[in-house]
């Protein structure tokens, strides 16, 4: 059984070697699992693809893609997964904190019968404002999103090969992986799993990039267009019933003057149409975006070990080799 493990790097030069080289030996005690990577470079300004390339030389197994931009980290995940070979494929980060430790906890659980499964931290190691954010995107998503009750998400998983056949199939550009996973089967589960302390550097995502991530929600529900179309309904609804309040008021008191309120209320009135009218053509523009949208999600500059033609290379093949080569040269 072959796993392809696929990493988003970035700023990784450090990393990275370290990352693939403890998921080898973590496999190599897995008996029947053999593994490939893909380590996607999102146009890191350090000298990751440097590192990757130097992995690619010294294990066949190793993938490279290098990305002639800076895409985001689902987009990154994309591209790799679309040179995903396994029967099961992982998504993992680059910089320890998703420690290869806990790869053996995902083969049991998916052994299983599931389809996906995603890690869930024991205890977060992230700082206080991406603590927060997350948790606010987990909010949002529970409340915009249909998917299964009491799950969670991370950037710790792994899902059958079908599922990324699936998944491959998506072509809109503002990615978010999470909820192509939830939209493809129910049959996930979470397993919970150490969460490890960043060995170098500090995250990569700012304000900026967390809230265009926070945008590509949009891309997956409409609920926001709905949230709109009630909104202005409510506010038409109160003008209404204000006029009349205002009509009743002045008919029993034909002394009350009237101005500042019944032009609030013609506002309401007619800003609530307004809103009204913005929903309904929202849904149909939002519905439009979701379809027709062309806009690539990657484009790859140049790729390493990357052969259409060729057999997928045996990591544990190649590991023992390298063991016994050492054992001989140590001989000597």
């Amino acid at each position: 059984m072959l796993l392809s493990i696929v990493i988003p790097c970035y700023n990784s030069a450090h990393t990275i070697g370290k990352v693939v080289e403890l998921s080898m030996e973590e496999i190599q005690k897995i008996k029947g699992l053999d593994c490939e990577f893909i380590l996607v470079n999102d146009y890191s300004p350090d000298n990751t693809y440097q590192a990757i390339c130097e992995l690619a030389k010294k294990y066949p197994n190793v993938k490279g893609i290098n990305l002639a931009k800076n895409f985001g980290q689902h987009n990154a995940i994309m591209a790799g997964l679309s040179e995903a070979k396994g029967d099961y494929i992982m998504g993992m980060d680059d910089d320890m904190q998703t420690h290869p430790s806990q790869i053996p906890a995902f083969i049991n659980k998916m052994q299983e019968g599931y389809d996906v499964v995603f890690g869930i931290y024991k205890k977060r190691k992230f700082n206080f404002f991406k603590n927060l954010t997350s948790k606010a995107a987990s909010f949002i998503m529970w409340h915009m999103v249909d998917r299964p009750k009491g799950l969670e998400a991370s950037n710790y998983w792994c899902c059958r090969k079908y599922v990324r056949d699936e998944l491959v199939k998506y072509q809109g550009y503002n990615l978010y992986l999470q909820m192509l996973f939830y939209r493809t089967t129910r049959n996930i589960a979470n397993i919970e799993i150490e969460h490890f302390d960043r060995e170098e550097g500090t995250s990569n995502y700012n304000f900026r990039k967390l809230f265009k991530l926070f945008m590509s929600f949009l891309n997956y529900s409409v609920v926001p267009l709905r949230i709109a179309t009630c909104l202005g309904t409510l506010f038409s609804a109160a003008g209404f019933i204000g006029a009349i309040v205002i009509l009743i008021q002045k008919i029993l008191s034909p002394e009350m003057l009237v101005g500042w309120a019944s032009i609030m209320c013609a506002l309401f009135v007619f800003f609530g149409f307004t809103f009204l009218m913005l929903g309904i053509i929202g849904e149909y523009i939002g519905k439009l975006i979701l379809n027709q949208s062309r806009t690539p999600q990657y484009v790859v500059r140049e790729t390493i070990n990357i052969n259409p033609d060729s057999q997928v290379h045996s990591s544990r093949d190649y590991m023992e080799r390298i063991q016994k080569t050492g054992e001989e040269t140590g001989n000597d």
